[in-house]
Parts: C-alpha cells; sequence; structure tokens
C-alpha cells in the first residue's frame, strides 16, 4: 500500500513562517508532503475543488492554518471527509483567540481537530498518528519519539535531584 501524503493548505503566505514546523515534521517522519495557499474567502472555488479531489489525490490527512476569521479548516471540512486538523494563527486584534474559536467551533457532523496557536508541529504528529493508524512502520517511529522523550524528561528529572540533593 502506497503511503498517504498530507496535505498543508495556509490562508496567507504569511502564514509559512510558523507552518513550515509541519512540513519539517512531516518530513522527518518519511511523511510525503504538499504544501499550498488556498483562502476560504479569496479562492473558495480552488479550496473546495481542492478538498473534494484530495482523497483521491492520495492525501490522508489535510492540515489548515488560518488567523483571524480562520474558516480554511471549515471550508475544507466541509468538502471532504478526510480528517482535518486547525492551526489557528496567532494575530490579529485578539492574538488569536479569533482564529482558535473559529477553528474548534465547528457543527455537529463536520469536525475539524484542532491543537494549540500556531501548533503545527503537533499538527504534523497528529496526522501522523491518524495514518499510523494503517502503517506499522510510521507507528514504530512515532513510539520511538515517545520513548525518546520520556529518556529525556528522565535524564532531567535524574540532573534535578542530583542538584537538589547538593544543596
Amino acid at each position: 500500500m502506497e503511503q498517504k501524503k498530507v496535505a498543508i493548505l495556509m490562508g496567507s503566505d504569511s502564514d509559512w513562517p510558523v507552518v513550515k514546523a509541519a512540513a519539517a515534521e512531516l518530513k522527518r517522519l518519511g511523511i510525503p508532503c504538499e504544501a499550498h495557499i488556498l483562502s476560504a474567502h479569496r479562492t473558495p472555488a480552488a479550496a473546495a475543488e481542492f478538498a473534494k479531489n484530495a482523497r483521491a489525490a492520495g492525501f490522508g490527512a489535510i492540515i489548515c492554518a488560518a488567523g483571524m476569521a480562520a474558516h480554511l479548516a471549515g471550508a475544507i471540512a466541509a468538502n471532504t471527509t478526510l480528517p482535518v486538523i486547525g492551526i489557528p494563527m496567532k494575530g490579529g486584534a485578539v492574538d488569536g483567540l479569533d482564529a482558535l474559536l473559529a477553528t474548534v467551533q465547528m457543527p455537529s457532523g463536520i469536525p475539524v481537530a484542532t491543537v494549540a496557536l500556531n501548533g503545527a508541529k503537533n499538527a504534523a504528529i497528529l496526522a501522523a498518528q491518524m495514518l499510523a493508524i494503517t502503517d506499522e512502520a510510521l507507528a514504530a517511529k512515532l513510539d520511538a519519539d515517545r520513548a525518546a522523550m520520556a529518556q529525556q524528561i528522565a535524564a532531567k528529572e535524574e540532573k534535578l535531584q542530583a542538584e537538589l540533593a547538593a544543596l
């Protein structure tokens, strides 16, 4: 079975400095990805067309980053049954709270998984976890990452305890 790709969509090129962390994480995990600028408001037909054809184009999940009104993830989710992960972007009058609420408050039947403000790396990891449901090799990579994180915390705990004992 050919590995599914992940699409990374952003409403504006100004989102790229944050969103590229998702592309880097996907590439580190060996997951093919594409990135595109599509707007729910300025290119609604193109965004809908992308979503409608995403499954046939080999995508297994779609990550959408948008700020302020942040309708991109919802507009994409309305046009596909693939998992959609929203990254609300910081900025605007309320520093991203509007984007967070617009991304997370979806109507029943059209879900969008939502990560933290500017949470590009977590969006990529969540997409990888979704793909790993049917990809044992990818699941093993994610398990190894978790084990490495646990080892890092254990080393930090050991250092803390040594410093505490030396007081």
